[in-house]
């Protein structure tokens, strides 16, 4: 598995960009091949992050670029910036036995 966090820092208002991309995104993550799931959180004060899990990094690659096209012609009036973008490979996957 492979994962791209992209991290926010001045967000105006980071429900409403999480509510404004659910739709847009989530029709891109959809639609791209290997994708396994996404997450928006609110870390306060302006800071937004979003996290995609795919199959393998030539997935993950693929549907980043096209959430960044997204986000640049879609969200720019939020003046989102440019994001601080980790990615990698899972090294360790621990789930709830529930």
């Amino acid at each position: 598995m492979y994962i791209f966090i992209r991290k926010y820092t001045k967000v105006r208002s980071v429900a409403d960009a999480a509510r404004r991309a659910k739709s847009g995104i989530g029709q891109i993550l959809r639609e791209s091949r290997g994708f396994r799931s996404y997450y928006v959180l609110d870390g306060g004060d302006g800071v937004g992050v979003a996290v995609m899990i795919f199959e393998d990094r030539e997935s993950a690659n693929a549907a980043n670029n096209k959430v960044l096209d997204f986000v640049q012609a879609s969200l720019h009036d939020l003046n989102l910036g440019d994001p601080e973008i980790i990615a990698g490979e899972v090294l360790v996957k621990i789930e709830s036995d529930a």
